[in-house]
């Protein structure tokens, strides 16, 4: 699928994805209960460039029933099919972004021309009867491709972002070639019903008939759970919650992306100190925010701003004893983020728009049923349909986040067991497992349509 094995579950850190599933499929780090008894080929980009990467062969490591198969792009294709056209044209327009669109004809033509170089490398690997589910929007045209090269089986296609409406869609030119090619696919997954209106509302702007079925993607609750117990009584988390010097914690994850809210969620925590200024002194936010893609000019410039914010709110409020906002770019790992979590009095997930979210469910799943934490969520985050008893905001109102994270850091135990309780068992109810089974489910029981 990728070249980040620690997030390969997650398709927006890398160029997309391919899983041939002989008798069957499945997916991934956080899914390993799901394709420990198949025999499965994972393909996609082994994270390397080489100007030679053509004449390379594939590189293919076997582990367990798992069989690994990855490849080298050139540098002028991680640049215009994965920077350029990717994640500076499909990635905003399906945010809805499109100020931030940067089209060239070069790079939409690159982007087809790397979907070719993956329809090449991994035709030949297959068996007839093989079950393929592809993965995000850096392989659109992917299922196209395979049908022309003559593969009849299966094919699945799951998007993990956004997909916009037909008024927003439609800025991209060739729009209908992108929908083409994923209209070749028996079944197409999209996290939200909302995704799955808007991308059916774009199929029949074109007269494309295409089968597509919301089906949000989950975690594994227990052992992430049992990781966050484990972790918050590790010396690495206590030795953090120390440094807060009793402060209470409100908690933010995300890498460095404009679609994830975060200089207002800055803002919004400002508004928290300026209006409830009883705050002051009695509480810290911490925002872990690796950075990504930094080779896109749009992510340096949100770099910049986040770097201004926190220290102008810092400077603003802080005292010679209390820093209101620690704000890190280093990568903190899962284990550690586990802990943190059930320490945090708050969790604090304010995207502009997001496919689905998994740190809100993360953050439910590690918290301590007896005193858990209250979780801040924008309502255009993918997951806020499944957990209305989070307190909703709009990421646009910083009073109004500042009124929800207020009433987080005052709600008596009861109230916050109660909205706990509920969401705690839909993230259990919905897992990555779960998910998994009800997309290949359903692939399997469509005939194939070619």
């Amino acid at each position: 699928m990728d070249g980040a094995p620690d997030h390969c579950f997650q398709p927006d850190t890398c160029p997309g994805g391919a899983y041939a599933a002989r008798g069957g499929g499945g997916l991934t780090v956080g899914l390993y209960d799901a394709i420990q008894t198949k025999e499965t080929l994972w393909f996609g980009w082994s994270g390397q460039q080489h100007e030679d990467a053509a004449k390379r062969p594939v590189q293919q490591e076997q582990v367990g029933n798992v069989n690994y198969v990855t490849f080298d792009l050139t540098k002028r294709e991680y640049d215009r099919f994965y920077l350029n056209f990717s994640n500076g044209v499909l990635w905003p327009l399906c945010h809805y972004r499109t100020n931030l669109i940067r089209y060239t004809r070069e790079d939409c033509d690159a982007y087809y021309a790397a979907n070719e170089v993956f329809a090449d490398r991994l035709v030949g690997l297959l068996e007839p009867d093989d079950t393929i589910w592809i993965h995000d929007y850096h392989l659109f045209p992917l299922g196209r491709m395979l049908r022309d090269r003559g593969v009849k089986g299966r094919i699945g296609f799951f998007l993990h972002i956004p997909f916009p409406p037909w008024s927003v869609a439609r800025l991209l030119p060739k729009l209908d070639m992108l929908l083409a090619g994923m209209a070749a696919c028996d079944l197409i997954g999209v996290q939200t019903p909302e995704d799955e209106t808007n991308l059916k509302g774009c199929f029949e702007a074109y007269g494309l008939k295409a089968a597509v079925e919301a089906v949000p993607i989950g975690i594994d609750p227990v052992s992430f759970r049992q990781q966050a117990i484990e972790s918050a009584a590790s010396e690495e988390v206590i030795k953090i919650v120390d440094t807060l010097d009793g402060t209470r914690l409100i908690i933010g994850v995300d890498r460095l992306d404009y679609s994830k809210g975060l200089p207002e969620r800055m803002k919004g925590f400002a508004a928290l100190l300026k209006n409830y200024p009883e705050h002051r002194g009695q509480v810290t936010f911490l925002q872990v925010t690796p950075v990504s893609r930094g080779g896109v000019e749009s992510y340096r410039l949100l770099k910049e701003e986040l770097d201004g914010l926190v220290g102008t709110i810092n400077g603003a409020y802080g005292t010679p004893d209390w820093v209101p906002i620690r704000y890190t770019t280093w990568p903190i790992g899962r284990h550690i983020l586990a802990g943190l979590y059930r320490m945090a009095d708050v969790g604090f997930v304010t995207p502009l728009r997001d496919g689905m979210n998994l740190v809100a469910k993360e953050f439910i799943a590690a918290q301590d049923e007896d005193d858990p934490g209250v979780l801040v969520l924008s309502r255009f985050a993918g997951a806020a349909p499944e957990m209305p008893e989070a307190l909703l905001i709009n990421p646009l109102d910083a009073e109004g986040m500042a009124d929800a994270l207020h009433i987080g850091l005052t709600m008596d135990v009861e109230a916050r067991h109660a909205a706990w309780s509920a969401m705690y068992g839909e993230v259990s109810r919905n897992t990555a497992g779960s998910w998994s089974k009800q997309f290949l489910d359903s692939l399997e029981a469509i005939s194939p349509c070619h």
